[in-house]
Order: C-alpha cells, then sequence, then structure tokens
C-alpha cells in the first residue's frame, strides 16, 4: 500500500463478527460453538454461522482428528463457481495460514472444521466472500459461490525466528500485500490482522534471527537486514493508515513514532502523524509537521491541500479567540460603566442623608427650646 488507498471509509461490523467467530471460545452449551465441534454425516449440510450465510456439507469425510489450529499451515484444493457454473477460482495446492485471512473469510472459518483428507461442497453468501465490490473482472459484486474444498495437508507454523532473512522478508511481504487487498475493500480490521502479522515475520528484534544451517552468507549482510528494516518500515506505516481508519488514534500515533524514529524523514508518516494531530486539536504542532513534509516533497498536491485547509481552519481559530477577547473586554467596559453610575447614585444618596440629618436636628432643637420655655 505504498500509493494512498483506492477507497477510504469505515471498516463495518463484519470484520468484527469474523473476528469474533474466529477467536471464539470453547463453550459445549454455546449453540453456535456446539454446531461447529460437532461431527456431521455425509451429505448433511451445517449452517456454520448460524445465520443461513456460510453453509457446508461433508463429501468425504476425512481422518478423524487432524483439524488444524489457527496458524497453521494448510495446503487446500478447490474450486469456485458462480450460480451459473462459472468457474471463478480453481487450485490444485493453494497454501494459506490459517486464521490470517488469505482466503476470504467463508473458507478461513470453513476450513477449521475440516479433518485432513476431507472434501466438502461450501456455500458463500457475498456478505462471507467479495461482498458488494466482487472481484473484477469475474465475480461481480453480491454473489454467492459455491465451492468444492478438499484439505490436503496441516502443519504447524514454523518458529519464526529460525526463519532466515529472505523467508521472513518473503511471508512479511505477501502479508503485507494481503492487508493492502482488505485494506482497498474498506475491511481495515482484517487489514489490521495482517499487518500484524507481517510484523511478527519482518521484526528482527523477536527472538533474533538464528539463520539455519546452509544458508549462503550474504543474506546476514547488513544490506539485508536493511531491506528487511524497510519492509518494516511499509508495515508500520500501512498499519497506521488502518488504524486511523478504524479511528484507534493512539494506536496508530505508536505506529507512526516506530516509523520515525527510524526514518525521521518519511513523507507519509509525517503526512499522517500532521492528520493524527489534527484529530487531537493540536492544529499547531500539525502545521509544523506538514511544513517539514513540504520542504521534503515540494511537489505533493496532498501536502499543499492539507496545509492551506489547516491555515484556514487556524485563520478561523484565530477569528474566534479575537471576538471572544472584544466580547470579554466588552463586558468589563460595561461593568466599569455600571460601577461608576452605581459610585453616583450612591454619592447622591449619602449627601441626601445627611441633608435630612440636619434639617431633623433643627426640627428637634427648636421642639426643645419651645417646651422648655413652656415648662418653665
Amino acid at each position: 500500500m505504498d500509493n494512498e488507498p483506492i477507497k477510504p471509509g469505515d471498516s463495518g461490523s463484519q470484520a468484527d463478527f469474523i473476528q469474533n467467530e474466529l477467536n471464539f471460545d470453547v463453550d459445549p452449551k454455546d449453540t453456535l460453538t456446539k454446531a461447529t465441534l460437532e461431527d456431521h454425516t455425509e451429505g448433511e449440510w451445517m449452517d456454520v454461522l448460524g445465520v443461513g450465510q456460510l453453509k457446508k456439507k461433508v463429501v468425504k469425510a476425512g481422518q478423524p482428528g487432524t483439524r488444524p489450529n489457527r496458524s497453521d499451515i494448510c495446503t487446500i484444493k478447490l474450486t469456485g463457481k458462480l450460480e451459473d457454473g462459472k468457474v471463478v477460482e480453481d487450485h490444485e495446492k493453494l497454501t494459506v495460514q490459517l486464521g490470517d485471512v488469505e482466503v476470504i473469510q467463508g473458507l478461513d472459518l470453513v476450513i477449521a472444521l475440516m479433518d485432513v483428507g476431507e472434501v466438502a461442497e461450501v456455500e458463500v453468501e457475498s456478505r462471507f466472500a467479495y461482498g458488494d465490490l466482487g472481484r473484477e473482472p469475474d465475480i461481480p459484486g453480491g454473489a454467492k459461490l459455491f465451492y468444492t474444498l478438499e484439505l490436503l495437508s496441516v502443519e504447524m507454523e514454523p518458529e519464526i525466528e529460525t526463519l532466515g532473512v529472505a523467508q521472513r522478508k518473503e511471508i512479511g511481504y505477501n502479508k503485507r500485500e494481503r492487508g493492502n487487498w482488505w485494506y482497498t475493500r474498506d475491511e481495515a480490521s482484517l487489514a489490521v490482522q495482517c499487518y500484524r502479522r507481517a510484523l511478527d515475520y519482518l521484526d528482527e528484534t523477536k527472538g533474533g534471527i538464528v539463520y539455519p544451517q546452509g544458508e549462503p552468507d550474504e543474506s546476514i549482510s547488513d544490506a539485508a537486514l536493511q531491506a528487511l528494516l524497510e519492509d518494516r518500515m511499509k508495515v508500520y506505516n500501512n498499519l497506521a493508515a488502518a488504524q486511523m481508519k478504524t479511528e484507534a488514534y493512539d494506536a496508530a500515533s505508536k505506529s507512526i513514532d516506530n516509523v520515525l524514529r527510524c526514518q525521521p524523514k518519511n513523507v507519509k508518516a509525517l503526512f499522517r502523524k500532521a492528520k493524527i494531530l489534527q484529530h487531537r486539536g493540536e492544529r499547531a504542532a500539525a502545521f509544523a509537521v506538514l511544513l517539514q513534509a513540504s520542504k521534503l516533497d515540494p511537489d505533493s498536491k496532498a501536502i499543499q491541500q492539507e496545509l492551506a485547509d489547516l491555515k484556514e481552519k487556524r485563520a478561523k481559530d484565530a477569528k474566534h479567540e479575537k471576538n471572544l477577547y472584544k466580547k470579554m473586554l466588552g463586558t468589563h467596559k460595561a461593568n466599569g460603566t455600571s460601577n461608576k453610575n452605581d459610585d453616583s447614585i450612591n454619592q447622591k444618596s449619602a449627601k441626601s442623608k445627611i441633608a435630612w440629618s440636619l434639617i431633623g436636628g433643627a426640627v428637634a432643637a427648636m421642639a426643645g427650646v419651645i417646651v422648655y420655655r413652656r415648662l418653665s
């Protein structure tokens, strides 16, 4: 996903639903879990999710007790058709890692319910296949798919630290590409899942790199490690974009920091950091980061447009603050005028009280004199 995604949007609830199904806890009392764990006789349709969207029928039973676990490497044979019988997928030997959504969600779920050697028919509604987008040019949007699926073999995931640089790079690249595919289909949660798995293979700090015997010496060169680092930075950058799409901005910020620690002049990382800062309301900091990105890539229309938008927003903020200050100062002046008027009224009231006191005193004195004379 070195190019910007072609279709932004929310990941929706479908990816979350699928993720829950992939991670369900075994509870024999639960209807869905009970249905997925029970053995089904040949020819009996099984409603995998209990909603009529994904069905499986055993055509040929496999070896009991050989169902794969999450992260196992599964080799399958499959043929996929549309309702009119047109073949749109055909693989004699396809290797996928279970739970890493390297096939459509419906197949990823069904493979987990198969034994080695089992042949099954699978009906997948579009929701768990290629959705409303379809897959150009052969699968239209909203298409229901019909598969004949055979589980050929199952192997455990190898210890990552035992893999060489070339193997890690290849697996990491494939998982990144799958993440990009999900991202362009607006399935950001599934893209995040793929990117995280890619990082497991591209991060040499996880247990270190132990090079298998017989691997050529040049594979452990500084150039090979540098290439692994660059791939890892691409994945972190893409991971941040997917996390932003799901509004996981704190996680996205950490992913971007991982890039900028190693590549402080990475323009895409700087651009996404600015977007995160804007979301947090830190527009001044976002503007500074965008200026840095603009200096590194002055021809970027996206950066220039973002700078222009941010300038406009900052100008509006400044105007709003200025108006607030004016209102505050206007209130103070009004209060000052009011206080002066109050003081004037108080002073007049005090003078009036003094005048009346003097008059009252004079009247009282005269009355006293009169009374004195009469008494005399």
